[in-house]
């Protein structure tokens, strides 16, 4: 079963189903922000398919700026 954030289109979704759930889960709890300068969570992730890649976008669960991680699911 998979781990999934809030909103994902249908090509998104098939994307993150691809991904073992122990990244997965990684993915979400590890995102740069560069306000807060290290590592954080998302929160209100929304996943959408750019160039063939995922991309997850969301907030920063700590300053709830902008972040966005760039998925190849290979």
């Amino acid at each position: 079963m998979s781990v999934y954030p809030s909103q994902f289109t249908p090509q998104a979704a098939k994307l993150w189903d691809r991904i073992a759930i122990e990244h997965q889960s990684l993915l979400l709890s590890k995102v740069w922000c560069s306000h807060c300068s290290h590592s954080v969570s998302f929160k209100n992730v929304k996943g959408v398919v750019k160039s063939g890649a995922l991309l997850l976008v969301g907030k920063c669960a700590e300053c709830h700026g902008d972040v966005a991680a760039l998925v190849d699911p290979g």
